[in-house]
């Protein structure tokens, strides 16, 4: 039985809910999301949220039970308050600025890297170490994320690099004489 799966998504106020067969599309202050549910769940939408079902027993019905409900509920989230995830820089003359559409990178490589921002992303940078990237859909700010990390990723030995704000780095010893 899935824990996750089991629990209605609750619509808060302010928020529109669509579902059209196999189809959900959610309208809300900050934008519109929607999304296809597969065929191994049943979709039911009444005055507690929206239910999300097994339509079996099988192993793929179970396993989509959980993740299609935390999608729609993903969406729900995302048009009603948005995704934030924050990022910062360690390193001496490691910085970041965010100018119109791009996001211009010096990470210690002989050239800035420019980072182009993708449609429906939003990124400011309140301190030169600091970036905040937010939009409506979780999985695209993750990715943004992820790529802007993977510029230089925080290294071992003095932690310099891009990390996430709330990312542990293990720190290792230098060599000894």
């Amino acid at each position: 039985m899935s824990r996750i799966g089991k629990k209605p998504v609750s619509i808060p106020s302010g928020v529109n809910v669509t579902l059209n067969g196999s189809e959900l599309s959610v309208k809300g202050p900050k934008g519109a999301l929607a999304m296809t549910f597969v065929d191994d769940v049943i979709v039911t939408q009444d005055e507690g949220g929206i239910s999300v079902q097994p339509r079996g027993n099988t192993k793929r019905a179970r396993s989509m039970w959980g993740m299609q409900r935390t999608l729609a509920n993903n969406l729900v989230t995302g048009v009603s308050t948005g995704f934030t995830e924050k990022l910062a820089i360690t390193g001496v003359g490691y910085r970041a600025a965010a100018q119109g559409k791009v996001l211009t990178l010096q990470l210690g490589y002989s050239h800035d890297v420019v980072f182009p921002i993708p449609e429906g992303i939003e990124i400011k940078t309140p301190t030169p170490t600091e970036i905040e990237i937010s939009g409506i859909d979780k999985q695209k700010v993750g990715q943004v994320a992820a790529k802007i990390r993977e510029w230089r990723k925080p290294e071992p030995y003095k932690g310099k690099g891009v990390r996430y704000a709330n990312e542990f780095i293990f720190r290792k010893e230098g060599k000894k004489k």
